[in-house]
């Protein structure tokens, strides 16, 4: 995604899936995750189901990469701190916008976090034109869009569920910025997985405020770890292998084609259907993320974007 600092690994990839073909798998999985998540609303809420979510996401990455973390001092926990906070925040309230919004429509909202960002850290004028392009999107997907256009949605588009989305987008932004500080401190994986246990710790007293000792039960454990595995574990993973495999540009270009995949997984698993004018938004802010991607200054990548 556009605005990801740091370096680059240059350990060439074991073999095994190409870059290109691990990179789809890992986006399907992170939208499959999200709408397999959004099933679990009824029974554990917006809140639970993120808690649980980025708890076990916590849990499985400190099993598969075994961080170092009594090695990170206080200077390192000041950068973490705030990393993982943003991190807890975003996915809070994007699965707080699925309540009212489409799992695609949502996507497409949270890309223009990292799409503004690029804009306030650019000095070029094509990147503002590319931030315009994604803001036609947004007023395409508004309900005044809607009305304009003569877009018909299969479901109502929430203003609370946009502003929601919106941020989301913002808290991506600052995660972000915040990874920039923690990849400079921290190096490897630790950061990550440090920035993943203060997201659970953030999370934590929204979901049990939500869903209580519904979060423990047997069969919620259980699914909440499928989508900790869709969600983080498995893109996570597959993720970094094509990180070390292309360009950091080529990624971002790819990532942009995410809010697509968002939404044929809410058809597929949800019965979620967009009408044209949202389809027509949902191509604006792609093609405004691939453009600055493309155009953009080049830059490096030290770990994959935050998972929802």
């Amino acid at each position: 995604m556009p605005g990801m600092t740091a370096a680059r690994s240059t350990a060439r990839p074991r073999p095994g899936l190409p870059p290109i073909p691990a990179l789809l798998l890992a986006m399907v999985s992170i939208q499959g995750g999200a709408a397999f998540a959004k099933t679990l609303f009824p029974t554990l809420g917006a809140a639970g189901t993120t808690t649980l979510r980025v708890t076990l996401a916590a849990a499985l990455l400190v099993a598969l990469l075994r961080p170092n973390l009594r090695a990170l001092t206080r200077a390192d926990w000041a950068a973490i701190v705030p990393y993982g906070a943003a991190l807890g925040l975003m996915n809070l309230a994007f699965y707080e916008s699925l309540r009212t919004l489409p799992l695609g429509l949502a996507v497409t909202l949270e890309f223009i976090g990292p799409l503004t960002l690029s804009l306030l850290l650019s000095r070029r004028a094509l990147d503002v034109a590319w931030v315009v392009l994604a803001g036609l999107g947004i007023a395409l997907i508004s309900p005044l869009g809607q009305q304009l256009t003569g877009g018909v949605a299969a479901a109502p588009v929430s203003p609370v569920g946009i502003g929601l989305a919106l941020l989301a987008g913002a808290f991506w932004a600052l995660y972000i910025l915040a990874g920039g500080a923690v990849g400079r401190r921290v190096p490897g994986t630790t950061g990550v997985v440090a920035g993943m246990i203060v997201a659970a710790v953030v999370t934590l007293p929204f979901g049990v405020a939500e869903a209580g000792a519904d979060l423990l039960t047997p069969s919620a454990l259980a699914l909440g770890l499928g989508v900790a595995v869709l969600s983080s574990a498995l893109p996570y993973t597959l993720e970094m292998r094509a990180l070390r495999a292309i360009p950091a540009r080529i990624f971002g270009v790819m990532m942009s084609v995410e809010p697509a995949i968002a939404a044929l997984s809410g058809l597929l698993f949800l019965g979620e259907r967009l009408g044209a004018a949202q389809w027509i938004a949902m191509l604006c802010v792609i093609a405004a993320s691939a453009g600055i991607n493309l155009t953009g200054k080049p830059t490096a990548h030290s770990e994959p974007e935050p998972v929802n």
